[in-house]
């Protein structure tokens, strides 16, 4: 039974949401799957993708093919590397101590680099925020320094 790691769509129209499964390669996009692996949100920013390593990695190992995307996610989260390793502990080139050392400092610097963009994200939506309260500010004073003669004129007018 050739088998296919791929996403499963869910979610409202125009709001998609995805679950990264183990499939038969025969089965329907949205129908029976062998195993979910995780899932993958990209309505969010950045994109917020959950994945057991583990699990993937013993799909791969057992000849599972990922389609384009769900590869690109496996990649993403680390699970192609974890599986490269895999191999290469079996073939005695690594051992299992430095294959998983290696693994978590690649690990450290992808969630580096995550972090990174969202602090950017964070100063972008703040500076937005500002600048926008800034001329809300503006506008106000704008309107309130227009209003002041025509308060005064009705005063005038109400002596005389």
């Amino acid at each position: 039974m050739p088998v296919k790691i791929r996403l499963q769509r869910h979610g409202k129209k125009g709001k998609p949401f995805y679950w990264i499964v183990a499939a038969d390669a025969r089965a329907k996009r949205d129908g029976k799957y062998l195993e979910k692996l995780g899932i993958y949100n990209p309505n969010t920013n950045p994109a917020t993708v959950e994945l057991n390593v583990d699990g993937a990695v013993t799909w791969l190992q057992n000849g599972a093919q990922p389609t384009d995307t769900a590869k690109t996610l496996l990649s993403y989260k680390g699970a192609l590397l974890k599986n490269h390793l895999a191999g290469g502990v079996r073939k005695g080139a690594l051992t299992e101590e430095q294959a998983e050392a290696k693994f978590e400092a690649w690990l450290e610097e992808k969630t580096g680099k995550i972090q990174a963009k969202e602090d950017g994200l964070s100063q972008v939506e703040a500076k937005a925020k500002a600048d926008a309260l800034a001329g809300e500010k503006a506008v106000n004073e704008a309107r309130i320094a227009a209003a002041v003669p025509v308060v005064e004129e009705e005063a005038s007018n109400e002596e005389e």
